[in-house]
């Protein structure tokens, strides 16, 4: 077992796919596997499990890549501090909920620990998918939410799935609308005060259960609702019809703009905002830097 293989095993993860691995890596699909397959029968268990989709990774698999990827850093920190050989490529993906905090602790994340080479991923993107991205160790940390409706059918996927939430914050809830918008001249709403406008919601495809909502009060019926797939539509929404939609009230104007504006919905409900992560593996270095921004940016913005 070489360094080198444990770097493709690691590719392997972050790309999902065998063929997908070796385009990056330069080197032919079967030999790609011929190195992995010679890993795990050193091991003696299966690293990976093969589907039709790609693979993904065994339990086994899971623990022993958090202790790979600490290998891996440790030759980096070696061959840079002492043959003065910069950093392979740096890798690390992030799977999130539409929170601008988050985006505005990314930014920064980039500014300080990019090097010269790295590849990044940040998926804003659906509750479902966030949860099956750190399952199945596609993303290192998720940022996700639980409130009182949510938190027992999402805590048990987490368990079941040998993942662990960590609090960030407790929020009341608050309406994101435009800052021309009649309710942004008050100091508090109440769901009364909605009622004739748009509820504005992101959509959650194939798993569209009310319990993987983004936002609470998931079950209300609403005279006019627009379901969303990205952010940027969800901001133009709120300008354009005067619409609204729940969230934690964290904003940051670099990125949401002068033009929307957070107002406090007067309701019994409080929102939870944590990331997760499998508890098998050891954090990255660059997992444990994206936490330490994402903790600054919510002590600045909430």
């Amino acid at each position: 077992m070489t360094t080198q293989k444990l770097r493709y095993i690691i590719e392997v993860v972050n790309k999902g796919s065998i063929s997908e691995a070796s385009k990056v890596l330069f080197i032919s699909q079967p030999s790609l596997s011929n190195s992995i397959k010679e890993v795990e029968e050193q091991l003696g268990f299966d690293i990976f499990i093969r589907t039709n989709k790609g693979v993904v990774l065994s339990q086994e698999g899971a623990e022993f890549l958090g202790y790979a990827r600490q290998v891996v850093e440790q030759e980096d920190l070696l061959r840079e501090r002492y043959l003065k050989i910069k950093p392979y490529r740096q890798l690390f993906s992030i799977s999130t909920q539409h929170y601008a905090f988050v985006v505005r602790a990314f930014v920064n994340f980039v500014k300080k620990y990019g090097q010269d080479e790295y590849e990044f991923v940040f998926k804003d993107t659906r509750t479902y998918e966030i949860l099956d991205d750190v399952k199945t160790l596609r993303s290192e940390i998720g940022v996700i939410y639980f409130n009182n409706f949510n938190e027992k059918i999402l805590r048990n996927f987490i368990e079941q799935h040998g993942l662990v939430f960590n609090p960030l914050f407790v929020a009341k809830p608050h309406i994101f609308i435009g800052a021309n918008n009649p309710l942004a001249k008050k100091s508090k709403v109440y769901l009364e005060d909605l009622e004739e406008y748009t509820c504005l919601s992101y959509e959650q495809g194939e798993n569209n259960s009310f319990y993987y909502s983004e936002e609470i009060l998931s079950t209300l019926v609403h005279k006019k609702n627009i379901k969303v797939s990205d952010r940027a539509t969800i901001f133009n929404l709120m300008i354009g019809l005067n619409a609204y939609t729940i969230s934690t009230g964290v904003i940051n104007p670099d990125l949401n703009g002068e033009g929307i504006v957070a107002i406090p919905l007067e309701v019994d409900e409080t929102i939870t905002v944590g990331w997760i992560a499998h508890k098998k593996i050891t954090l990255s270095k660059l997992a444990k830097n994206f936490i330490k921004e994402l903790i600054e940016c919510v002590n600045e913005y909430s």
